[in-house]
């Protein structure tokens, strides 16, 4: 119902070049990797919104859950390329659901990284690879 973030997600898909594909696939991108050829090319944009939509679940759940994706990203044969909002740099949510947001966020942003082969941090138009200037603090 939100006349202005629709006119931005507009904005969004139109600067996507035309041979793009695109699946909007809500937070069950488990499934959407599971429709998309074994060799394709995919930019997951972005993680934030597969963690919202499982805030419900428990923590049990939420580990299967990553799990699963782990393990249908391991057998795909193409390039994946995830945005992972960084919220580690904003205010500490006052609210039990932002905690929860953050935490599984950043947890599961820490664990991808252990899977992929570059990580990157893009601030103000400038890409840094991790791989290069940072250290592992765990």
């Amino acid at each position: 119902g939100d006349a202005a973030w629709q006119d931005r997600l507009q904005m969004h898909r139109q600067r996507r070049p035309h041979n793009w594909s695109t699946v909007e696939c809500g937070g069950d991108l488990n499934a959407a990797m599971a429709s998309i050829s074994l060799t394709a090319d995919v930019l997951v944009d972005s993680l934030g919104g597969v963690v919202a939509s499982h805030l419900e679940c428990t923590c049990q759940q939420w580990q299967v859950l990553q799990e699963s994706l782990i393990d249908r990203l391991k057998l795909h044969q193409g390039t994946v390329v995830i945005v992972i909002e960084e919220t580690g740099w904003g205010v500490v949510p006052s609210t039990a659901i932002g905690g929860l947001f953050r935490e599984r966020l950043g947890s599961f942003a820490q664990t991808l990284e252990q899977f992929a082969v570059q990580s990157w941090l893009v601030i103000q138009g400038r890409a840094l690879d991790l791989t290069q200037i940072g250290q592992p603090v765990r």
